[in-house]
């Protein structure tokens, strides 16, 4: 029986449920409670809630055994327009090896943001690849001289002047016909830039570049960032399915270093709580100078690489020592061909030219025509009429003589 009863209050408890949640009204619903669906309560109403976009999927961690080639050197093409940031060209990993992903012009996705690029770096005795980002600051990159502004600190190629971006033309190509907004700033450039004169294109490990995070590069990886845009990945894409970008197939000089044209846009939203910096005169961006940490930590940077590049330093020249051997063996085996034939041309001319006048110049005359015809091959010939000459010639000349 007491079964019986409980099972009746279980269904009277579900059959009352169910009528108040028809008649319920929404005002006795408690205000934050979150409904199934794309809605939230506002304490008077449902209020449909804009569904927040899946996050960037994660960078896959990309870790080889083998350091990756040495940076390429190339001329950065012109900035075409307005507001594009450089993404400097850098070595990938891919089935296929390490292949070329060329520098190209990148439109900002938001006013303000600015590009730091990927870089490896040596860690556990292999090399591991870190994604570049876009943020508020320039973060760490390795240490890595890409050039196009990015020398190994910061970036000195130009910076957000309110809501337009002004270039430093000291060191990043521009279209003056279209971009108006630029100054000329050598000495940061001087000052961020880490010395490397082997090109390596990785932080750390043998040989690698020797630096570490400043504290503005520490602060700005811990800001919000912004994954490449859509648009960057395409172009990776792009270059991935480029047999020529390949160092097997290169040997570590692709040909198409960088993009002529600059990629699509694609807007985000800034960070929040995030302004552009204010504009200032292009005068005192050209007498900006770098914090006094970033210059102690290049020119310390470029001390540790220095020391310990000599071992790839000494390979650098080998190359370059090469070269001339390559000539050497075609002008030795240049000369012995032109030798022998001078001589042969030179020996038979000079000798039957310079017996028969210094012999004809004094009194006797006979003498060179037996010499000039027992030097060549017909000496037969002149042996007998040289021998019937001289007889009759010596013996009329002496009787002639006394009869005078």
């Amino acid at each position: 029986m007491a079964s019986i009863r409980s099972a009746r209050w279980l269904v009277l408890a579900l059959v009352v449920f169910a009528a108040a949640a028809q008649t319920q009204e929404p005002g006795q619903i408690p205000p934050g409670t979150v409904r199934t669906g794309p809605f939230v309560w506002d304490g008077a109403k449902w209020e449909p809630v804009e569904t927040p976009p899946p996050p960037p999927p994660a960078a896959a961690v990309i870790t080889v055994a083998v350091a990756p080639p040495p940076l390429p050197v190339y001329v950065q093409p012109p900035c075409p327009a307005p507001n594009l940031i450089w993404s400097p060209g850098y070595w990938h990993w891919g089935l296929g090896g390490f292949y070329w992903v060329p520098g190209v012009w990148v439109p900002a996705p938001y006013v303000g943001a600015l590009w730091t690029p990927g870089y490896w770096g040596w860690s556990s005795g292999q090399f591991l690849f870190h994604e570049g980002y876009w943020g508020p600051h320039i973060g760490f990159y390795g240490g890595v001289n890409y050039g196009g502004g990015y020398m190994g600190i910061g970036f000195a190629g130009g910076a957000w002047n309110g809501g337009v971006f002004a270039y430093n033309t000291a060191v990043v190509n521009v279209n003056r016909t279209v971009i108006t907004n630029v100054y000329v700033n050598k000495t940061i450039v001087e000052q961020t830039t880490i010395i490397n004169n082997t090109n390596v294109s990785y932080n750390g490990g043998p040989n690698g570049i020797q630096h570490q995070p400043t504290p503005d590069e520490q602060a700005a990886m811990h800001e919000a960032h912004t994954a490449p845009t859509t648009f960057q990945q395409q172009h990776l894409t792009a270059a991935r399915s480029d047999p020529s970008s390949f160092a097997k197939n290169n040997g570590g000089h692709p040909t198409n270093l960088a993009a002529a044209k600059p990629l699509a846009e694609q807007k985000y939203a800034a960070p929040a709580g995030f302004k552009p910096p204010p504009q200032r005169p292009l005068t005192e961006l050209a007498k900006a100078q770098a914090p006094p940490a970033a210059v102690a930590a290049a020119k310390t940077a470029s001390a540790k690489t220095a020391a310990v590049a000599p071992a790839a330093a000494r390979t650098a020249p080998k190359p370059e020592a090469a070269p001339p051997p390559k000539p050497a063996p075609k002008l030795e085996s240049a000369a012995p061909k032109p030798v022998p034939r001078t001589e042969e041309r030179t020996a038979p001319r000079p000798a039957p030219k310079a017996e028969p006048k210094s012999e004809g110049r004094p009194e006797e005359k006979p003498a060179p025509k037996p010499e000039e015809k027992a030097g060549p091959k017909p000496a037969a010939k002149p042996a007998a009429k040289s021998s019937e000459k001289p007889k009759t010639k010596p013996e009329e000349k002496p009787e002639k003589k006394p009869e005078l």
